[in-house]
């Protein structure tokens, strides 16, 4: 009898035990399939945003502006003897080097004057000689000579020594007017347009030069920056000489790499800019005289500075905001303070901090609170439809 009951008693709390097993299983499955369903709501409703993070690096601050490409040296080469053009040595767009012949105009009238001046040398010479030969024989006839016979003598190849020095004076500056015949790059540099041919006459007296050379390695950019960031381009350059980098005007393509050389004397008080000069060395000639460029002066590099991508700064009648996302992904309202920007990107002084998520591109979709994802977001706003990673 007791063991009977004892039986029963252990069925009936296995019977127990099984119907709580069932009905714990049903509540269990049912409170998942609840929450994947409330997962699979969430998923279908939350908005395709493009994301970007927050990062903590060095930042260049550069002041920008416009500026204008120059010959390092450029000289209009001119003729300083009159004559005929008899030889072009040089082809338009060439690269010369100093001392390269460029022109030649006719030297025989200037031959025949170095020749005649050389031959005048050479007839007081023998003057000279003639007249050191009498002087020593009224030397020797001693009381023979009258003393004014002597001194006339002596004056007589005083005279000529002067002359044999003027006629020496006249060799140099014939030769000289004949070397001028040759004209020659006094630069190295690129020649322009030629302005004369063979065949013409030049004259010194006229101000048209024959070429243009200019120097365009190194080459120069001048350009403006605020007068009131020249305290700090003053206290900057006194370190180290500045970088600067020239980029094409439609500031897509970066051209070459400089330092900044000179800072003008003065302010323009007009416009308010300071005139600055920086030399590139343009190994690959990629800067050209007259050339308008895009400058970018580095005055300072910013050290772990915080920056975001500049497509997450908004703007407010509030002031700037970016949106950053939660680890439930949820968006979260942040305002910021700017300091610097360029390039695509900001710096954050305010408001978000390194490691942190940004919404980059779909901002207009959300509200704080929204739950987002880094989908691609329909550039169609009407369509809340997106295509998940």
């Amino acid at each position: 009898m007791s063991k009977s009951r004892t039986i029963t008693w252990v069925l009936l709390i296995a019977a127990v035990s099984a119907a709580g097993y069932y009905g714990w299983q049903r509540y269990s499955n049912g409170q998942r399939a609840a929450a994947a369903a409330d997962a699979q709501k969430s998923a279908r409703n939350a908005v395709g945003v493009a994301i970007g993070t927050v990062e903590k690096t060095d930042f260049p601050v550069y002041l920008t502006g416009l500026g204008t490409v120059q010959g390092f040296n450029t000289v209009v080469v001119r003729t300083r003897v009159d004559g005929q053009i008899d030889k072009i040595a040089f082809k338009e767009g060439q690269l010369v080097n100093q001392g390269d012949l460029l022109v030649e105009i006719d030297p025989r009238p200037y031959q025949a004057t170095l020749d005649q001046a050389k031959a005048k040398k050479a007839q007081d010479q023998a003057n000279l000689a003639n007249a050191n030969l009498d002087l020593q024989r009224y030397t020797q006839l001693g009381e023979f000579a009258t003393k004014q016979q002597t001194d006339t003598q002596r004056s007589t190849v005083q005279q000529l020594t002067a002359q044999i020095a003027a006629d020496e004076a006249a060799i140099a500056n014939a030769q000289t007017q004949l070397d001028y015949t040759a004209i020659k790059s006094p630069i190295p540099g690129v020649a322009g347009l030629r302005q004369v041919d063979i065949g013409n006459i030049v004259n010194a007296s006229t101000q048209t030069g024959i070429v243009t050379v200019a120097q365009v390695e190194p080459i120069a950019v001048i350009f403006t920056a605020p007068e009131e960031q020249l305290p700090y381009i003053i206290e900057a350059q006194a370190i180290q000489p500045l970088k600067v980098i020239a980029i094409t005007t439609d500031g897509k393509k970066p051209l070459a790499d400089g330092k900044l050389a000179v800072i003008n004397n003065q302010v323009d008080t007009t416009s308010g800019t300071i005139r600055l000069k920086a030399v590139f060395d343009n190994k690959n000639h990629v800067l050209w005289p007259g050339q308008s460029v895009s400058t970018r002066l580095l005055v300072k590099t910013l050290k772990d500075a915080t920056v975001v991508p500049d497509d997450a700064i908004q703007h407010s009648t509030n002031g700037l905001y970016a949106y950053s996302v939660d680890q439930d992904n949820k968006a979260v309202l942040n305002k910021v303070k700017v300091s610097q920007s360029i390039d695509g990107r900001s710096v954050v002084e305010e408001g978000l901090s390194p490691g942190q998520r940004v919404i980059t591109s779909g901002q207009y979709k959300v509200s704080p609170g929204t739950v987002v994802t880094s989908a691609v977001a329909s550039s169609d706003p009407t369509q809340s439809k997106v295509q998940p990673e």
